[in-house]
């Protein structure tokens, strides 16, 4: 992976982690968001292959992103209530 492909993931990572944090209401820290991010990025980029979707670009990746990273959230916020 080149370097701009790498800068390019993290910050997508932090900006989708962000975006997750404010649709969600949550403080994490730049790291905890960007790992968000990035675990988010997984679970985007599956569902949006599920469905067939190609969302191509920076916006695309940073769309799909924080949807993932939303689920995410969301997913463990249900764990962390019923513990």
């Amino acid at each position: 992976m080149s370097g701009v492909g790498v800068f390019s993931a993290v910050v997508i990572g932090i900006l989708a982690g962000w975006i997750a944090d404010l649709a969600l209401a949550r403080r994490h820290s730049l790291f905890i968001k960007l790992l968000i991010g990035v675990i988010g990025s997984f679970i985007g980029a599956f569902i949006a292959q599920r469905l067939h979707l190609a969302i191509p670009g920076f916006l695309g990746s940073l769309a799909v992103s924080a949807v993932g990273a939303t689920l995410f959230l969301a997913v463990l916020g249900l764990f962390r209530r019923s513990a």
